[in-house]
């Protein structure tokens, strides 16, 4: 004979009454349970630079015209650490996120055109630029964990302006700005997993704007006879050192959850009585939860696997089981 529902029901009631507390049924949002974070971030970077050029200029009264090409290194490294909130529990050691975008270095080959008076020369620059992308994501929530990295050879465009000033008349001091623009780069990913009593997917988006500017000072060496009666015409090599500043990145960290079961194994459960037991066996027990001072009444997940496997579920990360109290015919209570 089971024993009727109702009866177990006014059977934890009366219980509750005797104890001094209230009685009603438990939906999930009653249960606090671990809860997945979710949350954004974004960074800029700023860096040292130093590299070297060479080029070659034309000069045809007072105005010059030629190329020059550059290599820099950098370490524009746009990181960010957290960003993630939970509104429901504190976060724990498993809630992390850390996005990364960086530039280590990068090239140009421009033209440029310009003008003099006297020692000093003034000039625009535009051309192509070039250097590699890296990005790195990883974004984790109760035991689940995602990753994405990308590590990209990017082309784009470069524009400036700049002045330069003959200290002899083959030695002279640069001052270069420039705009770079190496594009955007994204990555994405996702999981999907068992968070007793959830069906947790986890994602993670990130961009970095691969757009920065660069400031520079450097010394050229020019290879023309002195006395030359074009005091800027002929090639040049020299060296450069200044700083440089933005690849903006951006990433969201998304989480939703389907609850699954309540979680009903023994081991995230203290306190435990006996309360009554059905006539197929199975009982049913007043008990709290180790993260929480409410009381319940309810199965345990280790004695419905042996009576009635079918409503059972097993997180395959941890092993912590939960019950589907559906196919029980039962709803779990909770005591306040």
């Amino acid at each position: 004979m089971l024993y009727p529902l109702r009866t177990i029901f006014l059977s934890a009631c009366l219980m509750a009454a005797v104890l001094g507390l209230s009685c009603q049924p438990a939906a999930a949002g009653k249960f606090v349970v671990p809860s997945p974070a979710f949350g954004s971030n974004g960074a800029n970077a700023s860096s040292w630079l130093a590299g070297a050029h060479a080029g070659y200029n034309w000069q045809r009264g007072s105005v010059v015209f030629g190329f020059e090409t550059d290599l820099q290194g950098t370490h524009l490294n746009s990181s960010m650490n957290g960003g993630l909130t939970n509104p429901n529990i504190p976060l724990g050691p498993f809630d992390f996120a850390n996005t990364k975008a960086s530039i280590d270095y990068y090239g140009t080959a421009r033209g440029r055109l310009g003008f003099t008076t006297g020692q000093w020369m003034f000039f625009g620059t535009a051309g192509a630029a070039y250097g590699n992308v890296d990005l790195s994501s990883r974004y984790g929530t109760l035991g689940l964990q995602t990753l994405s990295q990308t590590s990209e050879p990017r082309i784009g465009w470069v524009g400036g302006a700049g002045f330069e000033y003959m200290l002899k008349p083959n030695v002279m001091l640069t001052f270069n700005y420039q705009y770079v623009d190496l594009g955007r780069v994204g990555i994405s990913s996702s999981t999907t997993g068992l968070t007793i009593p959830f069906l947790t997917t986890i994602g993670q988006t990130a961009t970095v704007r691969a757009q920065f500017q660069a400031a520079m000072v450097g010394l050229s060496w020019r290879f023309a006879p002195d006395g030359s009666p074009s005091p800027w015409a002929g090639g040049y090599i020299g060296g450069q050192a200044g700083g440089a500043w933005g690849n903006h990145a951006d990433a969201l960290y998304s989480s939703s959850s389907q609850f699954v079961g309540f979680p009903s194994d023994i081991r995230v459960k203290r306190d435990i009585a006996l309360v009554a037991r059905r006539s197929d066996g199975l009982g049913l027990y007043r008990y709290k939860y180790v993260w929480s001072e409410n009381v319940y009444v309810g199965v345990m997940a280790q004695e419905v696997a042996l009576l009635r496997p079918d409503a059972v579920i097993r997180d395959a990360l941890t092993g912590y089981m939960a019950v589907n109290y559906t196919r029980l015919g039962l709803q779990p209570i909770i005591l306040q």
